[in-house]
């Protein structure tokens, strides 16, 4: 086996891709697609962000300490692209790209209404990385569109179409290739998965 040795580089992909929401009062909202997002606590429910700091939304993000993150799907990859290259200084992306505006249960910043999940966040810790600041932030509401939702009141991820980003372009995520604790569980002759 060969492999190349390569300068040290971000190779933890794919990533999801994330619409996030914020918005300072009177002002209209902004959103600023998110590639580095992820889980990192259940107890209290936690995820972090990590934003660059020149973006428009981290000023707000920092001055407010709260914002959604919207799940994307196949259906809304248009609109994820265009809110990570345009700038909420200059656009209003919730009108450009008919985006509807969904009033959140904790915070006072909007969620995304055709998102299939919104999570309401609110900052606890800003950590300075270098090119990107890491906003840890706790989980206070999960909004869950129930479209998706199968008969056992699971998410259903499949359903959703839901987004990845990987070196420069959007996946929809594929079929199940397993389940938690699968390889470990007592065979009962089904096939796995």
């Amino acid at each position: 086996m060969s492999k190349q040795i390569w300068k040290p580089g971000n190779m933890l992909y794919p990533t999801p891709a994330v619409m996030v929401s914020c918005g300072r009062e009177g002002e209209k909202p902004n959103i600023i697609t998110v590639g580095w997002a992820g889980n990192i606590c259940s107890d209290p429910a936690m995820l972090s962000i990590s934003v660059r700091p020149e973006r428009y939304s981290h000023g707000i993000i920092k001055e407010t300490g709260e914002f959604v993150v919207n799940l994307t799907t196949k259906a809304l990859c248009y609109a994820t692209d265009y809110c990570g290259v345009k700038s909420g200084r200059d656009v209003d992306k919730f009108k450009e790209m008919h985006l509807t505006e969904l009033p959140s249960q904790k915070i006072k910043a909007m969620g995304i209404a055709e998102s299939p999940v919104n999570i309401e966040c609110r900052v606890k810790e800003i950590l300075p990385l270098g090119s990107h600041d890491m906003f840890v932030a706790e989980v206070l509401s999960v909004s869950v569109d129930e479209k998706y939702m199968d008969n056992k009141g699971r998410f259903d991820m499949e359903k959703a179409g839901l987004v990845a980003y990987s070196h420069g372009e959007y996946f929809a995520l594929g079929e199940r290739c397993g389940s938690f604790g699968y390889s470990v569980a007592r065979r009962t002759g089904k096939a796995h998965p």
